[in-house]
This record gives C-alpha cells, structure tokens and sequence, in this order.
C-alpha cells in the first residue's frame, strides 16, 4: 500500500479512470513480471499501441509505474483508491474484500444448519431468516464489486 500523501492520493484518485484504471489494473494482476506496451494493448483490447503508451505515460508521472530499460513496465507502487479500496491481492488475483466474509459468513450458516436442522423451534426459524438474509446481502455485494471491476 502506498504511504502517499492526501493531497498526491486524491490527484491519483482524479487520474485513475477508464481506460487508465485498465492498464493499471492489468499491472496489478501481473505485477510479477513487467508487461509491454503491445501485450498491454491486446490484453486490453486496445485499437493501437498507441492508446497503451498514452495510458501508461499517464501512470508513470503519477509515480505508479516505471518504464525499464527493455522497454518494459512494471508497477512500482500499489494504491487503494476510488474502487480499488474494496479489492484485495490474493497471489495474482484481485478479489472483493467481501468475498472473505460471505464465504466465512455462508460456512457458518451451512455449518448451523447441519448441526441444528431446519425444523424445530422459533429460535431457529429467525436464525435461518437472519442466516439467509445475511449470506444474501453479502453475496450480492461480492457479486456487485466483482462486476464493476475494471476488466
């Protein structure tokens, strides 16, 4: 995570968008090795190089990437803005935030289920209602922000 000023997040925060926030994004999920411009632009879907280049300028004054002398780009620093806040890295993947506690959330439920069953008294009738309804909302987020990612 970036130890950036306030002031620096919140011009990122103004820049990281669109197609910008894609190549970024696309540098996040590979930033194990450096990516070129033309893998960039097919990766992406990009109808030049050219396109990539001007996106990847953009990301290297606002300090998150550095060109190397190969003429590869490697991400050089990792910010949590604007939607990247809800996401996490889990190896080469980014993952809703969310994601951690519906699964934790629906194993608890499933779990209760299977020692308590679904008949029986009112005490269980508004575990499973309170259950069902929690596994939902959780899931719909997950689902939502999983969605609204860049690409």
């Amino acid at each position: 995570m970036s130890s950036k000023p306030f002031s620096d997040l919140a011009i990122i925060e103004s820049q990281l968008k669109g197609k910008t926030l894609q190549v970024y994004w696309y540098l996040l999920r590979s930033s194990r090795h450096e990516a070129g411009v033309r893998e960039i632009q097919r990766s992406l879907g990009f109808s030049s190089p050219s396109i990539a280049v001007h996106h990847l300028d953009k990301l290297q004054n606002l300090g998150l990437v550095t060109k190397r002398g190969t003429g590869g780009y490697v991400l050089v620093d990792e910010v949590k803005v604007g939607l990247l806040r809800f996401f996490t890295r889990v190896g080469h993947f980014l993952v809703p935030r969310y994601l951690f506690y519906s699964v934790w959330l629906s194993t608890m439920f499933i779990t209760y289920l299977l020692l308590y069953g679904v008949t029986g008294s009112t005490h269980n009738f508004f575990a499973l209602i309170f259950g069902l309804i929690s596994c939902s909302a959780l899931w719909f987020e997950t689902i939502r922000l999983w969605r609204e990612k860049p690409f």
